[in-house]
């Protein structure tokens, strides 16, 4: 569900001190595209915001986000009004948030420098 290979690469290109306000941002943007995927109706809107949480997930490692976004970036290119599962695409969100947040400390991996 998360390729850690790519949260390392990330966190070696940005620097240790930057990676949690990436991973903020990451993870404020996400929310608010599934947010305006509720209301999307248009399969180029759609389009438009899988193809934004598909490069955001992929990013940050979230392998399984990434996939279904790609799914459905493709369904809405060829005009499916319905290309995803909403309720799915939000239910894989939480359980690879879940899985990514519980898995930094194994990887000495701190996102408050407080």
């Amino acid at each position: 569900m998360i390729d850690w290979d790519q949260v390392l690469e990330l966190r070696d290109e940005v620097g240790a001190e930057d990676f949690g306000e990436v991973v903020d941002v990451f993870l404020e943007e996400v929310e608010q595209g599934l947010a305006d995927l509720q209301t999307a109706n248009s399969p180029a809107e759609l389009e438009s915001l899988l193809h934004l949480l598909k490069g955001c997930a992929w990013n940050l490692g979230f392998q399984a986000v990434g996939s279904l976004c790609a799914v459905g970036e493709g369904r809405a290119a060829a005009g499916d009004a319905d290309p995803v599962d909403k309720a799915e695409l939000a239910k894989v969100y939480a359980a690879s948030k879940a899985m990514f947040l519980a898995g930094l400390p194994a990887r000495d991996i701190v996102l408050d420098a407080a």
